[in-house]
């Protein structure tokens, strides 16, 4: 038998679970989008910063059961207090890019939601400009102009635009990238550099410190609305549940693609991740668009593509 037979199930094997993966990771990541969307908008459960706690607190339990028992990565300990300071940054900045998505979606369809999030490396080159003064190539920046002239495009031919959702949105969109430039300056020290595994686990704590006194404010009285909710209907408890245990899996899910596939994969997976989104929530939730609603979308679909490809031949 020659070397490359013998190789050949090993090969397949190593292929079959690479898909596998990818699956995982889309049906997550649509999945908790379209669920939070259903829990927000159709379902009628108007509290997005305490849904949103209960995905920090899934995350929380979760990435301990997944470190600490299961050993997925090995444990990493935080060396300082500066460190500690740099990762409850990157939390807060993260829970109002996580707040602000859940609140656009009970205004926006998820299609126009994922067309607007396209703009990230948008807001990632600019952030990156003002906080490292960080310049690209020019031809970079003229492919960040498809990208934001599609969702401008978009935003016309919308039939269910929204002001306050667009303007949630837009900052949740910022805020992501905001997190991406803020992950690279804070913590680009090799002693305090930590795989996402390990910063989701110390994140998710702090973020949920946070979202506490916020739900209680602006939230009045949600876990006795939710009881009773609960005591109508207790899908409720389940669906937040899944959906909770979801948000942990799309972190989970991302890593696990990360590591077992190459950086260009993955940007090509993440375009065409959005893509599928935005088909299957039409499906589901039949909201209307228009031909140029789409077609400033596809625009600003191409014009990431060019970003990444740009970016990757600077490299």
């Amino acid at each position: 038998m020659s070397a490359k037979a013998a190789l050949s199930p090993a090969l397949a094997t190593g292929r079959f679970f690479t898909v596998g993966l990818v699956t995982a990771w889309y049906s997550s990541n649509i999945g908790v989008l379209l669920l939070n969307k259903y829990l927000l908008s159709n379902y009628g459960f108007k509290y997005p910063i305490f849904l949103t706690m209960c995905h920090m607190t899934a995350c929380s339990l979760l990435s301990y059961v997944a470190i600490a028992w299961l050993k997925v990565v090995p444990m990493q300990a935080i060396r300082s207090r500066v460190q500690l300071f740099k990762i409850a940054t990157l939390s807060l900045v993260f829970c109002g890019s996580v707040v602000s998505g859940n609140i656009s979606l009970r205004y926006l369809p998820v299609s126009f939601n994922q067309a607007i999030g396209a703009t990230t490396p948008f807001f990632t080159a600019v952030f990156a400009y003002l906080m490292t003064l960080r310049r690209e190539s020019w031809l970079t920046y003229i492919t960040l102009v498809p990208v934001v002239t599609g969702v401008i495009i978009a935003s016309g031919g919308e039939p269910s635009f929204h002001l306050f959702g667009f303007l949630m949105c837009i900052g949740a969109t910022a805020a992501r990238a905001l997190k991406t430039v803020l992950q690279g300056i804070l913590m680009s020290s090799e002693g305090e550099k930590l795989n996402s595994m390990n910063l989701l686990l110390y994140m998710a704590p702090i973020a949920v410190i946070f979202l506490l006194p916020a739900t209680i404010i602006m939230e009045e009285n949600v876990i006795g609305i939710t009881l009773t909710l609960a005591r109508e209907d207790f899908k409720i408890i389940w669906y937040l549940l899944f959906n909770s245990s979801l948000a942990y899996f799309v972190n989970l899910t991302n890593f696990l693609v990360t590591k077992h596939t190459s950086a260009l994969t993955l940007q090509v997976l993440g375009n065409a991740k959005g893509a599928v989104a935005v088909v299957i929530s039409i499906l589901i939730f039949r909201n209307p668009v228009s031909v140029t609603g789409m077609a400033g979308y596809t625009l600003t679909v191409i014009g990431v593509i060019l970003y990444s490809e740009s970016k990757k031949r600077n490299k």
